[in-house]
């Protein structure tokens, strides 16, 4: 691991400094290390450039759905430092001793914000229909087969095969459990749930007034009694991420996230303002090249490997993220360390050896120097856009000439994942708690004939690699998990259809007014129950 990495992991653990006894307990500090009592009432006001385009992170856990998600909808369970489980809509559970059968006693008295009673029902249609269609949520319930409710406070999930894994999924963000009667089963996308949801949580949607903000009130019949402590929170959307920091320098708003690399350094010397850049434990956020393996020319690994060497990652790291991100070398997170192999993705920044292998593979210059050219594409956000243009120059300097392809999250689904109308794709991706969760999904072979949004972009298809995958979903041997993800590791380094470049930071800016603002190992999509502020207003 890098430097910097285990740093912000200690900073991290400084804020989540003891495993939670109870669901909800309020974390010990808040980002600015706060212990002061907590005030009631007032309002939170966050900004931030990306608008998610719905809200509840049931059947797509997009990073901007997630963050808006927890705060109104709940999950089964919530963590500690340490990925252990503590209780939120689940007050127990107990697994088996062959790990077929998970029995989840739920929490008593909980209601929906429209008064009905949470039960068990709704934690079955939750997670089969995360099962079905959710793009990660069919990777962790694969081997879900159904869901028994012997009665209203109690879940039993019945599993055909061992998921080591499991109870470090069923957080609010990442599994959800929504309220089954205000979606139908035939097309629960169409739910207005999703776009004016009804949760368990400690706040209350009001209302989203597309492109300027949405307003969450306190829920005031929340089942853990004295929370939220807040009134209110606006989160508002402004796309313009100099307008954002110029609105929390002028005590606008309290909260900035998203904001410009560049600005972290200025604020940082605002004696009014708190600069947070934790990297979030949860996710573990990287930058990814994806390789579309059908194209022609970056069929030949040769080729992919050579533009792996015409990158030179530690300059991206520098011009690009301002020193805040670090250099990734394996899809798998280092602080997976047990799992962690990095022995095959050796493509050190040589120009000279990229120049070489694309010669061998059949491609040399033309006369105006160029080789070939492909397009580039990228998810939307700044810094991935100037990812792109850096990587259009790298490409430049070995001979190939690269377009860059710009658009909306609509757009780019449906380049990437729909039409395949791209070459080269500079995606964010979460790893996650588990390589089955967060890494699979990047290679699955499944993803090429059941598409959906965030599975294997490059349609790389290796059935060794899903052997792998699927041996380790359910191995209960530590030992043998571990030789199984390294294995993967060593294939797909070799092969290279995706390529690590560098983490992906999050940070924000907060006004020191804002207590607590962070209460969850996954940081922004913690559900502010704990927040507070100085004086409301």
């Amino acid at each position: 691991m890098t430097q910097r990495l285990p740093q912000l992991n200690r900073r991290l653990l400084a804020l989540l400094l003891a495993a939670l006894p109870l669901a909800g307990a309020s974390l010990s500090a808040s980002a600015q290390g706060s212990t002061a009592k907590p005030q009631s009432g007032g309002t939170l006001t966050l900004a931030t450039d990306l608008e998610p385009p719905s809200l509840v992170s049931f059947l797509d856990t997009n990073t901007r759905i997630r963050n808006i998600s927890a705060k109104i909808v709940e999950g089964l369970l919530r963590y500690d430092s340490q990925f252990k489980p503590q209780p939120l809509l689940a007050t127990s559970w107990s697994v088996s001793p062959d790990g077929l059968r998970y029995t989840f006693k739920l929490r008593p008295g909980v209601k929906w914000h429209d008064g009905k009673d949470f039960t068990a029902a709704d934690v079955r249609f939750s997670l089969l229909a995360q099962k079905k269609q959710g793009p990660r949520g069919r990777i962790t319930l694969a081997n879900l087969e159904r869901v028994d409710t012997p009665d209203p406070l109690t879940a039993v999930l019945v599993l055909s095969k061992p998921t080591p894994f499991l109870l470090k999924s069923l957080s609010s963000a990442e599994l959800p459990i929504v309220p089954a009667h205000r979606y139908t089963e035939a097309d629960p996308l169409t739910s207005p749930n999703q776009s004016a949801p009804i949760g368990t949580g400690p706040f209350v949607f009001a209302e989203w007034v597309r492109g300027s903000h949405l307003l969450l009130k306190k829920n005031p019949h929340y089942w853990q009694a004295g929370k939220p402590h807040l009134d209110r929170a606006v989160i508002k959307f402004i796309g313009d991420r100099a307008g954002i920091v110029a609105a929390l320098e002028a005590g606008e708003i309290d909260v900035a996230t998203n904001i410009n690399l560049a600005d972290l350094d200025r604020l940082a010397q605002n004696p009014k303002v708190q600069v947070d850049d934790s990297y979030d434990g949860f996710l573990n956020n990287a930058a990814f090249l994806e390789f579309n393996v059908e194209h022609p020319i970056l069929a030949k690994p040769e080729v992919r490997q050579a533009i792996a060497h015409a990158i030179d990652r530690n300059a991206l790291r520098t011009t690009v993220y301002y020193k805040r991100a670090e250099v990734v070398n394996s899809p798998v997170p280092s602080v997976l360390s047990s799992y962690y192999d990095d022995s095959t993705f050796q493509y050190g920044y040589d120009v000279a050896r990229a120049n070489q292998l694309l010669d061998q593979a059949g491609y040399p210059r033309q006369a105006n120097g160029q080789r070939f050219a492909l397009r580039i594409t990228n998810i939307p956000g700044a810094d991935f856009k100037r990812s792109s243009e850096f990587l259009r120059n790298a490409l430049g300097r070995v001979g190939i000439k690269a377009e860059l392809q710009d658009g909306d999250m609509a757009s780019f689904f449906k380049r990437v994942y729909t039409a395949r109308d791209f070459d080269l794709n500079i995606n964010g991706l979460g790893r996650l708690f588990d390589p089955i969760v967060g890494v699979q999904r990047i290679y699955w072979s499944d993803g090429i004939k059941n598409p959906l949004i965030w599975i294997n972009a490059a349609h790389y298809n290796n059935p060794q690699v899903d052997e792998l995958f699927r041996q380790a979903a359910v191995e209960v041997d530590e030992g043998k998990r571990a030789g199984q993800f390294k294995q993967i590791q060593q294939i797909v380094g070799r092969e290279l259809p995706v390529y690590p470049l560098v983490t992906v930071p999050g940070p924000s800016a907060l006004n020191k007014r804002v207590h607590n603002f962070f209460n969850s190992i996954d940081l922004h999509a913690g559900d502010w129950s704990d927040a507070w502020v100085e004086g409301g207003k």
